[in-house]
């Protein structure tokens, strides 16, 4: 399936009509590297909790299936159906988000799940995938709004708004401040007034730390992270696992499936904390080249969205800007937490950490930039043309 896309694909920044090239090979360079840190990090918790050490691994391999799969037809569906329907996707994650409050799977205390047969469904990854659509199909329609009147950029907040009390009624504070700061970059790069956003920034900030301080587990959170050795057997106990999986990596690892701390020391160790054990195992030099491809796929999706805008394509340029931020920023709380730079969150690395939900939906949006780009080569491809029969 994987070839046959693949040999549809033609050039890099040509326009020659075919998709880009580069921005596959680091989508799937990142699904694989996923694919062995879940193996080599999940084997003892799957013989621990499944009786069956790659009990994790096969299921994330239906996952990886299935995202092939969700790439190839969504790379077909072209921008004017996601703006068309940008409204109604925005309908379905709000009623997704009131069913998982009412029958809903419960994992650690937090209501996050929605059993669909085999499968559970993570409602927050696809709200915040439905909400940033929205937005970009909304500054096209109220670009001028936006930029001169205060009242057009406060109107995405009231669609966030209703979406974070629902997501904070699972708890998950970490969506939220993840959904907060891409809508805040996407209205800037929609050239918002600087007092406006700035003006947001603090109220959100204030926001945050209020949310923090109303909730006993979150403000146990924050101070451990402010000092995890200070209670290593209690509240800092993740962290401090973490800690000491990097420190064992040193520059080159221990080697891949040498690492100790996710023989159960670390809990989460194949899905939140996924980066620790690649610190363990492959060391400074790992870790630095899978920062630099999630990086580099988030600039792309700059780049793709910059190129879409000086094309006219309003919607497409927005939305790739807001995949680029909402990438980019949750590769930095994902890795921020895990090396003790910021609370833990419970927010996945994309496209690398275990679970089918977020995987999905990071395809999903994945494959959107792809589309992106290959409308926008088209259109240039088509447009020397078009000027030609006009005269």
């Amino acid at each position: 399936m994987v070839g046959a896309l693949w040999q549809g694909i033609r050039g890099n920044d040509r326009s020659d009509g075919g998709y880009d090239r580069v921005l596959l090979t680091l989508i799937l360079t990142l699904a694989m590297i996923g694919l062995v840190m879940v193996s080599s990090a999940s084997l003892a918790e799957a013989e621990s909790l499944k009786g069956d050490p790659y009990f994790f691994v096969k299921r994330h391999l239906a996952f990886l299936s299935m995202a092939m799969v969700i790439l190839v037809i969504t790379i077909n569906i072209p921008m004017s159906f996601w703006q068309q329907h940008s409204g109604k996707l925005l309908a379905l994650g709000l009623l997704l988000l009131v069913a998982v409050l009412i029958g809903g799977r419960t994992v650690n205390g937090a209501t996050r799940w929605l059993s669909v047969g085999p499968l559970n469904l993570q409602v927050a990854e696809v709200a915040k995938f439905t909400l940033f659509l929205y937005l970009a199909s909304y500054l096209v329609r109220r670009h001028q709004e936006v930029r001169e009147e205060l009242k057009g950029f406060l109107k995405p907040f009231a669609a966030l708004g209703v979406y974070a009390l629902f997501i904070l009624g699972q708890p998950d504070l970490g969506t939220v401040v993840v959904m907060f700061v891409t809508v805040m970059g996407m209205l800037f790069l929609a050239g918002a007034k600087l007092r406006d956003f700035f003006a947001l920034c603090l109220l959100g900030v204030g926001l945050v730390v209020l949310l923090i301080a109303s909730a006993p587990y979150r403000l146990r959170r924050v101070t451990s992270f402010w000092d995890p050795w200070a209670d290593p057997f209690g509240a800092g106990y993740q962290l401090t696992q973490s800690l000491m999986a990097y420190g064992r990596g040193d520059w080159l690892g221990q080697g891949l499936g040498n690492s100790i701390q996710k023989l159960e020391y670390l809990p989460e160790a194949h899905t939140d904390f996924i980066f620790a054990v690649l610190g363990e195992e492959l060391g400074f030099i790992g870790v630095s080249c899978v920062l630099l491809l999630e990086l580099w796929l988030a600039l792309r999706a700059l780049k793709i969205g910059n190129l879409a805008l000086k094309n006219n394509q309003a919607f497409s340029g927005y939305f790739a800007y807001g995949i680029g931020i909402w990438f980019s920023f949750q590769t930095a709380v994902n890795v921020g937490a895990s090396v003790g730079l910021l609370p833990t969150k419970g927010l996945t690395l994309p496209m690398v950490s275990y679970g089918g939900s977020s995987l999905w939906v990071m395809t999903v949006a994945a494959a959107i930039l792809l589309r992106v780009d290959y409308e926008r080569r088209l259109q240039q491809d088509s447009s020397p043309e078009v000027s030609n029969e006009s005269t």
